[in-house]
């Protein structure tokens, strides 16, 4: 019984989140309308469909405040769309604050816990919005137009409303009376609607009582339409539609007619038009994993395939075991790539929510802010894109309330009076680039000094660099504002943003001109489950590092190392190159290398480079990577672990974090300790 409840429930939240995200995309579309009367009758209609249907599964599901919230929506909509109601700045702020409120909801609902969200407000504006009087035409227009009284009678208010509405908006209003087979009337007349809506608006579509005969079926359709009636005329032919002009001055046509389509043409089936499948996403995850033991397995049987092939020789049994391996290798990594690939979506999932956080926080801080959006094709893995969609509102949230100026500060120094937030993203490689940048203030670098100076980050009299100084906003702690308000100033930051993106394996990074504005980049791995390493050994460890974080390889002697700032470098090409040595960051007493010469790892995410210095290199291997216990979680530089073709489990380096460190100068030890 437990078991139904919960797949109840598991079902509940996945068809939720898709309703919400469609409620999301038209309030977003209803919002970027300059003219809020000329949004669509089907957009407003759409949002009406939607609560509806929410309301409905959350009264199976048994969450009644979901039910409750999404029933009041439902009635507010529905008198939207009814005209008793205008569509505001207000209705919609209010409409959004819903949306958002459901959106909780249904998180709390997932969670199995009630996070005590606060709907009293809520439900109070929206009691308040639907109290006002009619909003409709006071004089009933039909009395002048050679409309049949029948055909009014038994119109639904909807239609009655969309009628008067084109009436208002001049509209031509035409009727047209078309038969059709009875065999194939639901197509024929399908497609006759899709062509009128070219036109305009189809306003009522009803089957004409007591005229139709056995073979056919006759319908009376009014139409809105702007432009002449010729053109409809034009796409209308045959000798079975009848179309005429209703109003005072309208003078009746000659009929006209659709031929319908031969029998059995395109007929009706009651197969799926649509070939997608919703999967939980749990069990991709678990099919992900029973794929990583296959991949281990591979690796091992590739191993006994290469001993026995030293041994034996590429004959018998050994040539048998090798041929199978290889085979092996080739349909594992097509099931992996295929599996992965089910899993990745487009980022734009996620940027439609931002843009309308922006909308809402606009509006609460009075702000003017102009969201651009780039690249929201992009693809990441599911799991990646749910996990950055909190640090992006955050940046965001940062880029309005510090970054962006009021327009009063903002004319003062030329700028647009309209701030701007640029979001993009962009597929690099194995990784994705996502930036926030805007064209703000900027951030205050002797600010920055100075708090870290009272908190003692700094030495007084001593220079930073701009990177440096921006490294403390990582900090636990570190805020640059006195004031607390909705939006942010609660010293809960930019640490707990580079935090969670560390645990996906990315890493962020921060550029500002002061008055100019602030970008932050992040560049995060595409799938964080089955990737390709390069077998490090450091002492008597081996390590694994992701291949995508891997530039290059090369051997130093030592006397190419220089010191520059107390830090160890060397001159690659054109660039210096900060150097790591893993031994000195892990504690380990490295192997004696007699010849003086150094293996070094040249790691980078996004631009930012660094050398590792480590004893060799073992090779690669495709690993799984797997949780490390509490005692490891806190060490800087540690992703994971794995375990190799010998069946020997080894740690997994984290390249971003491990840049970080190298840019700090902190050996895990001092880490720990901070």
């Amino acid at each position: 019984m437990k078991n139904n409840k919960a797949n109840s429930l598991k079902d509940f939240v996945a068809e939720a989140e898709e309703i919400l995200n469609g409620l999301d995309r038209c309030l977003l579309h209803i919002d970027s309308a300059g003219d809020k009367t000329q949004v669509k009758p089907e957009v407003v209609n759409a949002l009406f469909r939607g609560m509806h249907t929410l309301k409905g599964i959350s009264g199976l599901a048994g969450v009644e405040k979901i039910s409750k919230l999404s029933h009041a929506l439902e009635g507010m909509l529905d008198r939207l769309r009814l005209g008793k109601l205008a569509l505001t700045d207000a209705i919609v702020t209010i409409l959004m604050d819903g949306v958002e409120n459901l959106r909780q909801l249904v998180q709390s609902a997932h969670a199995q816990r009630d996070d005590g969200v606060n709907l009293k407000s809520l439900f109070q504006k929206i009691e308040e919005s639907v109290s006002g009087k009619n909003q409709g035409p006071s004089q009933n227009p039909f009395v002048q137009m050679g409309i049949d009284t029948d055909l009014v009678k038994v119109m639904t208010e909807y239609e009655t409303h969309r009628l008067l509405e084109n009436i208002r908006q001049g509209r031509h209003i035409i009727e047209v009376k078309a038969h059709f087979d009875l065999q194939s009337f639901d197509k024929d007349l399908s497609q006759m609607i899709s062509n009128l809506q070219e036109f305009g608006e189809v306003i009522s579509t009803l089957p004409c009582p007591g005229l139709s005969s056995d073979r056919e079926i006759e319908f009376n359709i009014i139409v809105g339409i702007e432009g002449a009636l010729d053109h409809v005329k034009a796409r209308i032919l045959g000798d079975k539609v009848s179309i005429r002009e209703i109003g005072p001055s309208a003078v009746p046509s000659r009929p006209v007619a659709i031929t319908p389509q031969a029998q059995g043409e395109g007929a009706a089936t009651v197969r799926s038009l649509s070939q997608s499948l919703r999967v939980d996403i749990t069990k991709l995850d678990s099919l992900l994993n029973v794929v990583g033991e296959l991949v281990l397995n591979k690796a091992v049987i590739n191993q006994i395939s290469k001993v026995m092939t030293q041994t034996e020789g590429l004959v018998g049994r050994a040539a048998e075991l090798f041929k199978a391996s290889q085979e092996l290798d080739r349909k594992v990594t097509e099931l992996q790539e295929g599996l992965i690939e089910i899993r990745m979506v487009p980022v734009g999932q996620i940027f439609e929510r931002l843009t309308l956080a922006v909308r809402k926080l606009s509006r609460e801080m009075g702000k003017e802010v102009d969201l651009r959006i780039r690249g929201e094709e992009t693809k990441l893995d599911k799991s990646v894109v749910e996990a950055v969609a909190d640090p992006l509102l955050h940046l965001i949230r940062n880029a309005m309330d510090h970054g962006i100026e009021p327009k009063e500060v903002r004319k003062v120094a030329e700028k647009p009076e309209i701030g701007t937030i640029h979001l993009s993203a962009l597929q690099r490689g194995n990784t994705v680039v996502i930036e926030v940048s805007d064209d703000g203030q900027g951030i205050d670098l002797d600010k920055v000094y100075q708090i870290a100076l009272q908190k003692g980050l700094t030495e007084k009299g001593k220079t930073y660099s701009q990177q440096e100084l921006l490294n403390f906003l990582f900090l636990p702690g570190f805020s640059t504002t006195n004031r607390v308000t909705e939006v942010s100033g609660r010293g809960v930051g930019l640490d707990v943003v580079s935090k969670n993106l560390t645990q996906l394996n990315g890493m962020v990074d921060i550029e500002t001109i002061p008055g100019k504005g602030t970008k932050f980049t992040i560049t995060l791995p595409i799938t964080l489950v089955i990737i390709k390493a390069l077998i490090i050994r450091v002492g008597r460890e081996l390590y694994g590092i992701p291949l995508n974080a891997v530039s290059e390889s090369l051997m130093i002697e030592r006397r190419e190392i220089q010191t520059v700032e107390q830090r160890e470098v060397i001159h690659l090409r054109t660039q210096t190159l900060p150097l790591l040595h893993l031994a000195d960051l892990f504690g380990l007493i490295p192997s004696v290398n007699k010849d003086g010469r150094l293996y070094v790892i040249v790691v980078g995410i996004a631009e930012k480079r660094i050398g590792l210095v480590v004893d060799s290199i073992d090779g690669q291997q495709e690993i799984v990577i797997k949780s490390v216990g509490e005692a490891l979680k806190s060490i800087p530089g540690i992703a994971g672990a794995t375990e190799l073709g010998n069946c020997q489990t080894i740690l997994v380096l984290d390249a971003g974090a491990l840049i970080g460190e190298a840019t700090r100068g902190r050996t895990v030890k001092e880490s720990l300790s901070s």
